[in-house]
C-alpha cells in the first residue's frame, strides 16, 4: 500500500469509527481515566485515519475520539494516509497495537479469522502460523491462544464479552481461564477421549461452577489435568486410574484439581523431574573441562555431592 501520511488538524464530526476495528471493549473506568487526561492536556498522540471520499475513517485511535467527541473538542491531531484494501486496514490496526498497548485477547480472537480469510485470498493456500505472525506482528503462542477462544461455542464467547465489560480487577472469568481450560480439555480429548465423549459442554459448565465457588482455586490448575491425561505415556500411571480420576474432577462435587492430582500422579512426575535433574547433573559431571575438573569450588562441589550419594547408598 502506498503510504503519503500527513500530520493534519481535522473535525471531530468528519472522522468515522473503522467498523473493523477488533477492539469491541471500552471499559469504562479507562475511558474516564482517559478523559480527565485529554481535559487537562489535550490528545497528545494523534490519531491515524485514512481519507474516504470527503470523510476519514479511524485506523488507530479510537478512544481518543470518542473522549475528544465527549469533550467538545472540535478539531484533533490526526496522521491521514491513504485508504487501504481491507487486508492493510486489518493489518495495521493489529500491528499498531502489537507495537504499543495489547488489545484483550478476545478482540484478537474475533477479527482472527477475518485476517485468515483475507490472507487465503491473498496468498491463494491457506495461511499458517508463521504467516500470520508475520503479517499481524503477533507472536505464535499468542494466535494459538486466540484459536482456542474462536473454538468456543458462543454462549461461552458471550461470557467473555461480559466479564470484559467489568474493570480488570473485578473479572473472573477471564480470557486466561478459559484458554487454560480449553488446552486442558484440548489435551484429555486427545489423549483419553472416552472420558469426555459427547459431555463437553456439560465438562465445561462443571469446571465454571467449581471455579466460581472456589473448588478449583487457581487457573493454572488446569494445567495438572493435561499432566493427568498424558500420565500414561509420561509416568506409566494405569489409564483406568487417570480416566477415574479425571471424571472425578468433572463432576459436580467438592473435589478440586489440586487434590485429585496430589492423591494420584503428583509424586510420579515428581520423581521423573528427580531422575531428569539427576541426568542432568551427571550430563555436567561428565563433561567438565581440564581447568574445571582442577578448580577447587568444582572439586569442593563433587566431594560433597559424593559423600551425599554414598551416605544414601549406604543406608540400603
Amino acid at each position: 500500500m502506498e503510504n503519503s501520511a500527513q500530520l493534519k488538524q481535522l473535525r471531530i464530526d468528519l472522522i468515522d469509527p473503522n467498523p473493523e476495528n477488533p477492539r469491541i471493549v471500552f471499559r469504562q473506568e479507562e475511558m474516564d481515566n482517559l478523559l480527565i487526561s485529554v481535559k487537562k492536556y489535550g490528545v497528545q498522540v494523534p490519531i491515524s485515519v485514512y481519507k474516504n471520499g470527503d470523510r476519514f475513517v479511524l485506523i488507530d485511535g479510537e478512544r481518543r475520539w470518542r473522549t475528544s467527541k465527549k469533550l467538545n473538542i472540535s478539531v484533533i491531531p490526526a496522521i491521514v494516509q491513504s485508504k487501504p484494501n481491507d487486508l492493510d486496514n486489518l493489518l495495521m490496526m493489529f500491528n499498531i497495537h502489537s507495537l504499543r498497548e495489547q488489545w484483550d485477547l478476545f478482540t484478537i480472537a474475533n477479527k482472527i479469522t477475518r485476517v485468515i480469510d483475507l490472507l487465503r485470498e491473498k496468498l491463494g493456500f491457506e495461511p499458517n502460523e508463521m504467516h500470520l505472525s508475520e503479517e499481524t506482528g503477533l507472536n505464535r503462542g499468542t494466535i494459538r491462544r486466540c484459536r482456542l477462544l474462536i473454538e468456543l461455542p458462543e454462549r461461552f464467547k458471550e461470557t467473555i464479552l461480559e466479564e470484559l465489560e467489568k474493570p480488570k480487577s473485578k473479572q473472573k472469568l477471564t480470557e486466561d481461564f478459559f484458554i487454560e481450560m480449553e488446552s486442558a480439555l484440548k489435551t484429555v480429548r486427545r489423549n483419553i477421549p472416552t472420558v469426555i465423549g459427547e459431555n463437553l459442554d456439560d465438562i465445561r459448565d462443571t469446571l465454571i461452577t467449581k471455579y466460581k465457588n472456589g473448588t478449583i482455586s487457581n487457573i493454572v490448575d488446569f494445567r495438572k489435568i493435561s499432566k493427568l491425561a498424558t500420565s500414561p505415556k509420561n509416568v506409566e500411571y494405569p489409564s483406568d486410574e487417570a480416566e477415574k480420576a479425571l471424571v472425578k474432577i468433572f463432576t459436580l462435587n467438592n473435589t478440586g484439581i489440586d487434590k485429585v492430582f496430589n492423591e494420584t500422579v503428583s509424586v510420579l512426575y515428581d520423581e521423573k523431574k528427580l531422575i531428569s535433574n539427576f541426568s542432568n547433573v551427571l550430563y555436567y559431571v561428565e563433561r567438565l573441562s581440564d581447568d574445571e575438573r582442577n578448580d577447587e569450588d568444582v572439586k569442593s562441589a563433587l566431594r560433597n555431592l559424593k559423600d551425599a550419594i554414598n551416605k544414601i547408598l549406604d543406608e540400603e
